[in-house]
C-alpha cells in the first residue's frame, strides 16, 4: 500500500468571475438587510444611519446631517455598497479558487469568516482615520454582520462556481 501526502501550495487558479460577482451582490444584500434591521431589533436605532454613513463616502459629511430616508442618500449608499460587495466577492472568489478549497465547505466557510473579520478591522479601525463617522459602528453587531457577509459570499461562491466540487 502506498501513502501519498498532498501538500497545499498556492497556485493561481482563475476564479469564476461571474459566480464571485453574484456572490458579492447576494452577500451585500444580506448585509444591507442586517444594517436596516439590526438597529431596530437590538436597540431602537435608526435603520437609515448606516446608509447615511456609507453615502457620506461620496456625498461628503453633509450626508450625515440628516438621518431619515433620502432617495439620493440611499441611491449613493447602494451604489457604493454593491460596488464594494462585488469587489469583495471577487477577492473571496480568488482566495477560494487559489487555495483550491471549493470542494471543502468548512474551509470555504473559514475563508469567508476570516475575510469578514479583516473587512471589519479595515473599515471600522484602519479607515476611521479618514472617515471618523464609522468609529461609532464598532461593536459586536457590526462584527457579526461582517462575518455574515464574508461567510455568505464564500458559500454562495462555492455553490455557484463552475469548478468541480466534492460534496
Amino acid at each position: 500500500m502506498e501513502l501519498q501526502l498532498h501538500s497545499r501550495h498556492l497556485t493561481w487558479q482563475t476564479p469564476d468571475l461571474s459566480a464571485a460577482a453574484v456572490a458579492g451582490l447576494a452577500a451585500g444584500a444580506v448585509l444591507m438587510v442586517l444594517d436596516l434591521c439590526w438597529p431596530l431589533i437590538f436597540g431602537g436605532g435608526n435603520p437609515w444611519a448606516a446608509s447615511h454613513k456609507v453615502a457620506a463616502l461620496v456625498l461628503g459629511p453633509d450626508a450625515l446631517q440628516s438621518s431619515g430616508f433620502d432617495v439620493s442618500v440611499v441611491a449613493a449608499a447602494l451604489l457604493i455598497h454593491y460596488s464594494l460587495g462585488i469587489f469583495s466577492g471577487l477577492v473571496i472568489g480568488a482566495a477560494v479558487a487559489s487555495l483550491h478549497y471549493e470542494a471543502r465547505a468548512g474551509m470555504t466557510l473559514a475563508i469567508g469568516a476570516v475575510f469578514g473579520g479583516i473587512v471589519y478591522w479595515v473599515n471600522f479601525y484602519l479607515l476611521t482615520s479618514l472617515f471618523p463617522w464609522f468609529a461609532d459602528m464598532r461593536g459586536l453587531n457590526t462584527l457579526l454582520a461582517q462575518f455574515a457577509f464574508g461567510i455568505c459570499a464564500a458559500l454562495i461562491y462555492r455553490k455557484l462556481s463552475r469548478t468541480p466540487t466534492e460534496s
